[in-house]
């Protein structure tokens, strides 16, 4: 049924909506997918993606919808709404489809920009889930992250505790000799906490670590979690874990998570990521939930595994590359696509009159402030001016 969203919020509207959300049970005959193949998880649940993989093997691809946006104003353009609007627009029609989106961070999520998981009708549910942390993903990324710098603060310590023959009869391990000034790693929680962009670790006695600057970052903006949305499978995960730089050494050659022999207990703490979580429009078209990489320092696409699974079980598949054309799009095609082998049917461009305006010189339009008249009134000749960054 359609809600009124003239009225209702967004949580509102997920709330309704929820009542009648299907189980894991229900998914997996909806889906036709085995006992197996469905991992429970409250009332969601992930999709076991090697076992859906290897069984639809053989059946051909469905056809891939991708959405991209012109450049945005700092407000969005609602990528995710046209994703889920187009969804539901073609389950109306009887079509068998579904999609994935990305995982939004807890940073906006608490921030201004809040959550991202569309609006109005066309919005993704269970809204609460999808807004504070899912299934557990970017936790165990930020476990895997977090141990490699462990790892790496830990070498250092006993590096400068130890000479060789200590080091190599305590720990087998050759000297690494890292620069401590040269670490490229920091650590990761998923809030925006400006205080801890720089700090020094390390203060106490010589069992306390190593004495240095260090850092904290968002936890999507690791390398795991752009690793998450273009490996194929387990076993590329594991192969890229090991090549992570962490450092360089006193000679500037790169210190890898390989050299701290942690490649493997980071992947273990990320097992479970590879499995995509199954959430649904208010109208319960299925759609996935998986990867959530910014695309102005990484790569800002939903998954390569959530579109191969996506495409066997769906006759259409649509996935949002984030951000808008001028490095989400470009990063789908140049990245993702030339990773995974696949290549979309169609592209989908989110245009808005907002952002349009905008380009064609409008005032500024600034996050949490109400918009200048010029967007919330007709201007013709400010819109006509804005069209050619949506043309060229």
């Amino acid at each position: 049924m359609a809600y009124d969203a003239t009225k209702m919020k967004d949580w509102e509207i997920s709330e309704a909506a929820e009542a009648n959300m299907p189980t894991p049970d229900e998914w997996r005959e909806r889906l036709n997918l085995e006992k197996d193949e469905i991992i429970p998880f409250g009332r969601l649940c992930r999709l076991d993606f090697m076992k859906i993989i290897e069984r639809l093997k053989e059946k051909p691809d469905g056809k891939y919808i991708e959405v991209t946006a012109i450049t945005p104003t700092p407000l969005g353009e609602g990528k995710s709404t046209t994703s889920m609007g187009l969804m539901e627009g073609m389950g109306k029609r009887g079509l068998n489809v579904g999609g994935c989106l990305r995982q939004p961070s807890g940073g906006p999520t608490m921030n201004i920009k809040g959550t991202a998981a569309g609006g109005g009708n066309a919005l993704l549910i269970p809204l609460t889930e999808f807004s504070m942390g899912l299934t557990g993903d970017i936790n165990d990324i930020m476990n895997a992250h977090n141990l490699a710098m462990v790892a790496l603060t830990a070498r250092m310590q006993h590096e400068r505790n130890y000479n060789d023959e200590q080091l190599d009869r305590l720990t087998r391990m050759p000297r690494l000799d890292i620069d401590p000034t040269r670490v490229e790693m920091g650590w990761i929680m998923d809030f925006c906490a400006q205080s801890l962009r720089n700090i020094i670790i390390g203060l106490g006695g010589r069992m306390d670590g190593f004495t240095m600057q260090s850092k904290f970052a968002i936890a999507v903006s690791s390398e795991l979690m752009a690793m998450l949305s273009i490996v194929r499978d387990l076993q590329d995960l594991r192969e890229r874990m090991d090549n992570i730089t962490v450092a360089f050494d006193k000679k500037g050659s790169p210190v890898t998570t390989g050299d701290l022999e942690v490649g493997g207990a980071m992947t273990a703490w990320m097992r479970n990521t590879i499995n995509p979580t199954l959430m649904c429009s208010v109208e319960y078209q299925p759609c996935m939930v998986h990867a959530g990489p910014f695309a102005n320092i990484a790569v800002g696409q939903s998954s390569i595994i959530a579109d191969r699974i996506g495409l066997k079980m769906f006759d259409y598949h649509v996935t949002e590359s984030g951000f808008a054309a001028d490095i989400g799009f470009e990063k789908f095609w140049n990245v993702k696509c030339r990773l995974s082998g696949l290549k979309p049917h169609v592209s989908v461009l989110t245009t808005t009159i907002r952002a349009l305006k905008m380009h064609g010189g409008g005032p500024k339009v600034v996050a949490g402030i109400a918009l200048p008249d010029s967007y919330t009134k007709e201007d013709l000749g400010l819109l006509e001016k804005g069209l050619p960054i949506m043309v060229v």
